[in-house]
């Protein structure tokens, strides 16, 4: 017993080292706890999804400030270099630079110290001098170090042209068939210029448009009959005849019309602006070239206000100009509201039948799984090769036959068998139908069984119960798939590059000749014009913010329309909201 108390004895220290042992295992136990729990997890998660909307709220944030300032009248600058040259500007943007060493070799010790002494770093500017036609440029950086001097002098004018962009300088005097005028007489003889000008594009536009395609109709007339019923048989005689003589009729207004267009052309030409650039150099140009002019030193905030606006009146109704880079994207939006409208309107009943049959009459298995499955794997398909697909297909194949079918005196010049707005929508009705798939698929699974099975032994056959009970209230969900297609649809490019969109469409796909709407028509869309003009202008700077302006638009065009859908989808939400069993 002795012995076994000496054993107890000497072992109570491994006692002690047991318990601060266990005490150790509790310890490590707690601090794994909170791992556990997940809640490091939660934190990350939070986190992420913090730094995703940061992000997202500063990407808008970009598009709508530069967006909303872009037509914001700023004031011209008039700089005086150190080597006596100088130059007027709208001031665009302020950055550091490094300059080129031959470039500091010939500045002034004491420059050239200060420069060094920051690293050799300098800052420049960036005027918008304007003045293309005199200059060859439209941008020129100015370094701090070459400037002498900069003023604001307010009898300098902005002019906004038709053609070489905008004009900086003076302006000198108005002539009318060389008489000389006072400038102060300039805004009654502008408008008078813009009336001429406007009077002479709609003869030309409408009038003599009109008769060119009246002649073309007959043309075609003839070559449709030769076609069948031979060359030379009396049909195709008979209706030559025809043509010829209404062609002659046409020919006569033609030349009045042409007549009255030259006219209208002398009478504009005659009314000429003479105006200085900042140099010296003087200039004549047609009055009716000037698009909109201001002393941009000398505006009230009420003046801005009217430039501003008058400016976005322009871009939202106007033509384009100057490749894109100025005027308006009037064509762009009207082409991308009906080409969503149309691939919306494509690809709501492909995609919410194929998606009935999949969930309600098909019967489930292998092969509706792999279905399900190559439905899945469409949506990560380049939106590219739907682009060729499309050419391929659609224009190619079945824009071609319905060319020889209906339209073969058009021959060889096609009709369908080009990229238009019809095969757009579809290719990308194509695109975005497996999304339409999966998100009517979701909500016809979401309603109650229970529902189905009262209307069938009420005695309703399962059309009638699909019809009157299903879709109704899976129509929610179904909106919620057409959202997200009509949203992806707009703003995709890549397959309109090849199947219909061109730089330059004035030519509106719907409008009041027969027959109205013009599916086979090219078209301008807003996010092929934010690629033009952001990578295919001749100045990247000229187009900048225009890029800018033209996203805000396509995001408040998508955000409408979707804000639409929306609506409807809830409207159909509150219908059905008490209606369960």
């Amino acid at each position: 017993m002795a012995d076994m108390a000496q054993m107890s004895d000497d072992y109570s220290p491994d006692r002690s080292d047991s318990a601060a042992s266990a005490l150790s295992v509790v310890t490590r136990r707690k601090a794994s706890d909170l791992t556990a729990r997940g809640e490091p997890m939660v934190w990350a998660m939070g986190g992420s999804l913090a730094f995703g909307l940061m992000m997202i709220l500063g990407f808008l944030a970009l598009i709508f400030w530069n967006g909303l300032t872009a037509f914001w009248p700023k004031p011209v600058e008039v700089v005086t270099m150190t080597d006596g040259h100088v130059i007027a500007g709208e001031p665009v943007r302020t950055e550091s630079y490094k300059p080129q060493k031959d470039a500091l070799e010939a500045l002034p010790a004491n420059l050239r110290a200060s420069i060094e002494a920051h690293g050799g770093m300098s800052t420049r500017t960036l005027y918008r001098i304007g003045n293309y036609d005199f200059y060859s440029n439209d941008f020129q950086w100015v370094p701090v170090f070459n400037v002498k001097k900069v003023e604001r002098p307010g009898d300098l004018t902005l002019v906004e042209r038709q053609e070489w962009g905008v004009f900086i300088g003076r302006l000198v005097s108005i002539s009318e068939d060389g008489k000389q005028m006072s400038i102060s007489a300039l805004d009654a003889e502008h408008d008078k210029a813009r009336a001429l000008r406007g009077k002479r594009i709609a003869i030309e536009t409408d009038e003599v448009g009109s008769i060119n395609r009246q002649i073309n109709a007959l043309r075609l007339s003839v070559r449709r009959a030769e076609i069948n019923y031979g060359q030379g048989s009396p049909e195709a005689n008979a209706e030559a005849g025809r043509a010829a003589a209404e062609t002659a009729k046409l020919n006569l207004d033609f030349d009045r019309l042409s007549q009255k267009a030259a006219a209208a052309r002398a009478a504009e030409d005659a009314l000429k602006i003479k105006v200085a650039e900042i140099g010296g150099e003087t200039r004549e140009f047609g009055l009716a070239d000037f698009v909109r002019y201001y002393d941009a030193n000398a505006l009230s905030l009420l003046q801005k206000f009217g430039v501003y606006f008058s400016r976005w009146y322009e871009f939202l109704t106007a033509d384009p100009r100057e490749a894109n880079t100025e005027g308006g994207v009037w064509p762009a939006i009207f082409g991308t509201l009906v080409m969503t409208v149309v691939m919306s309107l494509l690809v709501a009943p492909f995609g919410v039948v194929a998606a009935l049959y999949l969930r309600e009459y098909a019967k489930q298995g292998r092969i509706v799984s792999l279905v399900r499955i190559c439905v899945n794997n469409l949506a990560g398909v380049p939106s590219i090769v739907y682009g060729v697909f499309g050419l391929g297909f659609f224009a190619y194949v079945l824009g071609g036959s319905i060319d020889r079918m209906f339209f073969p005196e058009r021959l060889p010049n096609p009709t369908f068998g080009t990229g238009g707005l019809l095969w757009a929508a579809l290719t990308l009705a194509l695109l975005t139908v497996p999304v339409v798939i999966v998100a009517t698929e979701e909500a016809l699974s979401a309603v109650p069984r229970s529902m189905r099975e009262g209307s069938l032994a009420c005695g309703a056959s399962k059309w009638q119960t699909i019809k009157w009970i299903v879709l109704p209230r899976a129509m929610p969900g179904i909106m919620t798939g057409l959202i997200l297609a009509m949203a992806r649809g707009a703003g995709e490019v890549a397959p309109l590059m090849i199947v219909g969109v061109v730089k330059l469409a004035p030519a509106l796909p719907i409008d009041g000749m027969f027959p109205f709407i013009h599916l086979e028509r090219s078209f301008m869309h807003l996010g092929f014009h934010i690629y033009d003009v952001g990578f295919q202008s001749r100045n990247s700077e000229a187009g900048r913010s225009m890029v800018f302006v033209t996203a805000l638009v396509l995001m408040v065009l998508v955000l409408a329309l979707n804000a639409v859908s929306i609506r409807v989808r809830n409207r159909l939400k509150r219908r059905f909201a008490g209606d369960k069993f």
